[in-house]
């Protein structure tokens, strides 16, 4: 059973930092790529920013330069460092994964987090 487990969500005043952690846990062969996407009420889910296993980069046009994404492959852990909030930053942050399970011959497959919110008041 493979899983994945944000934490560091909050609350926070514009201008302000938080940073989310996500770590993949259960039964792993390897890992693939690693974002967060997000969603606020009555909006679709988007990508905020990926990461290759050899740590390419993609940001969404809103959040480059405020935000960083990272990854520690030892700890099967990405990070997202999200600086200069804003409040169109609100939403439920979702961390996503390609994982290949043990015993699945290499094949990747998708898996959610269950989601951490992020509320950032002006």
């Amino acid at each position: 059973q493979v899983q994945l487990v944000e934490s560091g969500g909050g609350s926070v005043q514009a201008g302000g930092s938080l940073r989310l952690s996500c770590s993949a846990s259960g039964s792993i062969f390897s890992i693939g790529a690693m974002g967060w996407y997000r969603q606020a009420p009555g909006k679709q889910r988007e990508l905020v920013a990926s990461i290759t296993r050899r740590g390419s980069t993609n940001y969404a046009d809103n959040v480059k330069g405020r935000f960083t994404i990272s990854r520690d492959n030892a700890k099967n852990t990405v990070y997202l460092q999200m600086n200069s909030l804003k409040s169109e930053d609100t939403a439920v942050y979702y961390c996503n994964a390609d994982i290949s399970p043990r015993g699945m011959g290499g094949s990747l497959m998708g898996y959610w987090g269950q989601g951490t919110q992020v509320t950032v008041s002006s």
